[in-house]
């Protein structure tokens, strides 16, 4: 399959965000030792290998198990946590048809359980941009409905109706997602 060109509305997006990584602003929380600010991830976004297994519940239902995962770490954001899909129980999913756009991976597809088919819990980027092609096909999951660890930590969602990071006892903000941060 193209890869698609991004189109000049994509590279406008880009060019909007007040921060980008290179330095904290005044009301971002200083990490203590054994923490990590979100305001020095980058953006663009980084992707990184996660040192972990990585699961995901809904209730008592494995849907995902990962020591593969790939974390895409972003200014004022707490990680997303991409995993393969082969470490996805697709037999208790369904593609939905609804679509979204990122400006820095490109066409999001979205997931739901067949239990529950309007809502979706998960998407992923069947073609993203070259510099995300690492991601293509990996389920990045909404943690708002779900259990989802990091080893044996069980993560906090990201306080958002948009953004799906995972918070861990080591990351510090604010986070991006709160009203009044949407170029952050």
């Amino acid at each position: 399959m193209k890869k698609p060109t991004i189109p000049n509305w994509i590279l406008e997006a880009r060019n909007k965000w007040t921060y980008r990584g290179q330095k904290r602003p005044p009301f971002a929380i200083e990490p203590k030792a054994g923490q990590v600010s979100v305001w020095d991830f980058p953006r663009p976004p980084s992707v990184t290998l996660v040192d972990a297994v990585v699961r995901v519940f809904f209730e008592d239902t494995l849907l995902a198990k990962t020591d593969g995962c790939l974390a895409v770490k972003e200014t004022a954001n707490p990680p997303t946590y991409y995993i393969p899909p082969h470490d996805v129980d697709f037999d208790q999913l369904v593609e939905i048809d609804t679509t979204s756009w990122c400006e820095w991976k490109g066409k999001a597809g979205y997931w739901a359980l067949k239990q529950s088919p309007k809502s979706p819990i998960a998407w992923d980027y069947p073609n993203p941009f070259d510099e995300y092609e690492q991601l293509t096909k990996y389920l990045a999951f909404y943690p708002h409905r779900l259990r989802c660890f990091i080893g044996d930590e069980q993560i906090t969602p990201q306080d958002s109706t948009i953004y799906a990071g995972w918070i861990t006892k080591d990351l510090v903000g604010p986070f991006k997602g709160q009203p009044g941060s949407e170029n952050w």
